[in-house]
């Protein structure tokens, strides 16, 4: 086999956040190895994956100072975690996994538990259709969502209330707007037509038999979770009084990121390399010298013995012998990340598993995880209206010239 891709000492600092003087201290005092060769110096990538999640962070010396992480602590009344495990509203997410997605969506939103709740889209559909596929070719089904958005936006006369009852109202037919906008791959099936996740399973997946309660656990588990930096913009959003569609637009913004929402698809495609004979070591390495980051799928900081949605969503695909290459391919890139680096596999490899399994596009995660969050992001914005106005305006600090 050939050698396996090595970052160069520039990636190396990049991924590490430091300056290359700092860098080569590190390999001088053996904390990092590194190869030299005629191009100059080169770094094994689960070596410096593995020295990332090692390193520790000093307390800034001006106390007045911050490093980004706590910026601030925002109160929330939904989504908790504790010890390891998620809870929404105190109830662990493994026992909602299996609930409809619309029930605790619906639970989420009012607080009432309706175990016949079924979202549908309003007006403005048609309007959604048509500017989503005005969009160019190259649009993904995340531009779809996010442009119909604003056409929902303009067919609701009551766009501007932020009366909780009329803004829950709103996210459920946005909700479900979200999903009808999108194109259709392949048949719905006939004996769950009013489900919301039956009706994604066809939009997401040229595959005629979609696992649903896969793609419905999915949905629940990605609903919440923390101050994530979507919830953030959501919130900064609402704080400033936006609608609620005008929140689900900034929390889409900061949603399609590599490091955020659009995650899932490096690990479905890192996934991929593996099914199809790829050494799994070399595929690794592969993802982390392409991203110039940690190993797609991989490491949650608030989960430091694993994150419990992934455990969910990776023990389902593991109980289905359908897809048991897939789960072959996990366990795989597992033990090579395991030995090299200690971390464990997030939720972004499992959703990541999940579109792979299902026959799903390898940006399908994004659709999966943006409709789901929707809903969290309205959540938040209904708490953050009964707060006082622009509280989330912070205040910069000029250090220019």
């Amino acid at each position: 086999m050939d050698a396996l891709p090595r970052l160069t000492a520039e990636q190396t600092a990049e991924r590490l956040g430091v300056k290359l003087e700092t860098l080569y201290a590190y390999v001088a005092r053996g904390r990092l190895g590194r190869e030299r060769t005629a191009d100059g110096s080169s770094f094994d990538p689960l070596e410096v994956e593995r020295f990332a999640a090692s390193r520790r962070r000093r307390p800034p010396a001006d106390a007045d100072r911050s490093e980004g992480r706590p910026l601030m602590v925002i109160e929330t009344d939904f989504a908790s975690i504790e010890d390891g495990e998620l809870r929404y509203r105190g109830r662990p997410v493994d026992q909602l996994a299996a609930e409809p997605f619309e029930t605790v969506a619906h639970w989420a939103l009012t607080g009432a538990w309706d175990a016949t709740a079924r979202f549908a889209a309003g007006a403005g559909l048609d309007a959604a259709r048509a500017v989503a596929v005005a969009l160019p070719a190259a649009a993904g089904d995340r531009d779809r969502q996010l442009v119909a958005v604003s056409a929902f936006a303009a067919a609701d006369p009551l766009r501007a209330s932020l009366d909780p009852v009329v803004v829950a109202s709103a996210a459920e037919r946005l909700v479900a707007g979200m999903v009808e906008v999108l194109p259709t791959h392949a048949d719905a099936d006939p004996d769950l037509p009013s489900r919301l996740f039956a009706r994604l399973a066809p939009r997401a997946s040229a595959a005629p038999a979609a696992d649903v309660a896969l793609l419905n656990a999915a949905l629940v588990l990605l609903l919440d979770h923390d101050i994530a930096v979507s919830t953030l913009a959501a919130r900064a959003a609402a704080s400033a009084r936006a609608t609620p569609y005008g929140v689900v637009v900034a929390g889409l913004g900061a949603l399609d990121s590599p490091l955020h929402g659009n995650a899932s698809r490096a690990a479905h495609r890192l996934l991929e390399r593996v099914v199809s004979g790829e050494d799994p070591a070399r595929a690794v390495a592969d993802a982390v010298v392409t991203t110039h980051g940690p190993v797609p799928g991989f490491g949650q900081p608030l989960y430091p013995d694993g994150d419990p949605r992934a455990r969910i969503l990776l023990g389902m695909i593991a109980d289905d012998p359908r897809h048991a290459a897939v789960t072959a391919a996990v366990r795989a890139v597992c033990d090579v990340v395991r030995e090299r680096t200690g971390a464990h596999p997030n939720v972004d490899l499992a959703l990541g598993a999940a579109t792979l399994a299902l026959g799903m596009r390898d940006d399908a995660g994004e659709v999966v995880f943006a409709t789901a969050r929707t809903v969290g992001w309205i959540v938040h914005a209904i708490d953050e209206y009964a707060q006082r106005p622009l509280r989330l305006r912070p205040v910069g600090r000029y250090t220019g010239p």
